[in-house]
């Protein structure tokens, strides 16, 4: 039988949608186009390679992030699996070594028998095939030729010809895109350890952090050097529409002297051992892979000239003479509009068998990515099936994800990470924040399993 899904990218979403619909007993045929054509963020041709951070964010109970993993662990999850086996000391995070995690997945998912992988580039996409189903799950960095062919299958076609295109909704716009960044890497061995601390914040988890402190005089030598450096420059077609939760440091710096300190260079909570004292600001540095022999910036994306990052990060107190294995970098991101385009199913509303995950669907972030590839894959195998498609509830973080992405506004649409601030509010006002959000995930949690039992996962794997 010839493949019945056709997954169009292996990232983070595409990964988890082909391994979804295999598990499902569904032929899947999963395209990848690296290393044949390569991306200005990525480094490898393996699946899923995460190219800003290798953080999945926090892993403390009843906190959002922590919810959506449950849920994700809950519907047996491939990539959580693994990044839990490639974990590397964080704190109260999730991380992972990035390396050991995209070869597992990468090795996973090419020898699951019912996955057919392709290493070519895909322009075209067959809308209206009755025997196949698509996911588009391109991640952010979608090729020129792939763009163009989703704009098409975007079109409304509801425009009126007199309405000026100028003044025409937002919702009719087929793809978007901000600019996100990508945080330094140094060698462990080049940092100065007397000038530094181990702690994680408020001393929850364990203390896997290395933290630069500064006093205000450092602060200030800084900041100046970041503010008066050189970035990289922006070409005439470019206009940086940056994400507003991952602004590049100098971007934040320009909004103010403080603004550092209450970002990326926040102390609070990361009290010096050696002093007893909070400092003034601080760089955090986490571990990047198993074997410890290197660090990234924590929140440290940038947009400077190389040579300038090497001039003023070595003005951090213990970098003094930091080797930089990876400077920052900035790299678009393209998106569509979810709002005007998609079902809560992730289908597209002109072209229901033609579904999108990841970044490209509008979520931020790799957690958020790897959650809606396992909807998309669940939806996919039932679509295929002729089985009936149910949306996770709204409670649920998975539920309350998918409800932004498809009922956003859509003139004003942004990508958004997993926050309390998507998920309904409770029917009886809690003030106390920690005991509200333990009920919200109580809540979340238990219609997530009823619906995981009431749907059946949609297809029990392996079932037909």
């Amino acid at each position: 039988m010839s493949p019945r899904v056709r997954i169009i990218g292996a990232g983070l979403a595409g990964s988890e949608a082909a391994w979804q619909c295999a598990r499902r007993g569904v032929e899947v045929e999963l395209f990848e186009m690296r290393p044949v054509w390569s991306t200005p963020a990525h480094q490898t041709a393996d699946f899923a390679e995460l190219v800003c951070s290798n953080s999945l964010k926090s892993d403390s109970e009843n906190t959002a992030p922590w919810l959506l993993k449950e849920e994700m662990r809950r519907a047996a999850s491939l990539l959580l699996q693994i990044a839990r086996e490639c974990a590397v000391p964080a704190g109260h995070a999730l991380a992972v070594d990035r390396q050991s995690f995209a070869a597992k997945v990468t090795e996973t998912v090419s020898r699951e028998p019912r996955i057919t992988v392709r290493r070519e580039e895909v322009t075209s996409i067959e809308e209206a095939n009755e025997q196949r189903v698509t996911i588009v799950a391109t991640g952010p960095l979608t090729s020129d030729a792939l763009a163009a062919e989703i704009a098409r299958l975007s079109q409304t076609g509801d425009e009126s010809d007199d309405e000026p295109e100028s003044e025409r909704p937002r919702a009719h716009t087929p793809h978007l895109y901000f600019y996100d960044s990508i945080s330094p890497i140094v060698e462990a061995d080049s940092i100065d350890m007397s000038r530094v601390y181990l702690a994680a914040r408020y001393d929850k988890g364990s203390a896997d952090y290395i933290n630069c402190p500064m006093a205000r005089e450092d602060y200030d030598r800084f900041y100046d050097a970041l503010l008066a450096s050189q970035s990289v420059e922006e070409r005439d077609w470019e206009k940086m529409n940056y994400f507003e939760s991952c602004l590049p440091i100098e971007e934040i710096a320009r909004r103010g002297r403080d603004t550092l300190r209450f970002g990326p260079m926040k102390p609070v909570g990361l009290k010096d051992p050696r002093t007893g004292r909070m400092p003034y600001a601080v760089v955090q540095l986490r571990q990047e892979n198993l074997r410890a022999d290197s660090y990234n910036l924590v929140g440290f994306q940038n947009h400077l000239k190389f040579g300038e990052q090497a001039r003023v990060l070595r003005l951090i107190p213990g970098l003094e003479n930091a080797r930089f294995l990876r400077y920052g970098q900035i790299h678009r991101n393209t998106y569509i509009n979810g709002p005007a385009l998609l079902r809560e199913t992730l289908q597209m509303k002109a072209h229901p068998r033609v579904l999108f995950a990841g970044q490209i669907c509008g979520v931020e972030g790799y957690v958020e990515s790897i959650a809606t590839g396992l909807i998309a894959g669940i939806h996919a195998a039932a679509l295929v099936r002729g089985h009936e498609l149910v949306s996770p509830p709204r409670a649920s973080a998975f539920g309350s994800l998918t409800h932004y992405v498809t009922q956003a506004d859509p003139k004003n649409f942004q990508p958004a990470n997993i926050t309390f601030d998507l998920l309904p509010a409770l029917e009886k006002k809690i003030r106390d924040r920690k005991e509200r959000h333990r009920l919200q995930c109580k809540l979340a949690l238990q219609q997530f399993d009823e619906w995981l039992e009431r749907a059946g996962m949609v297809l029990a794997a392996g079932k037909p």
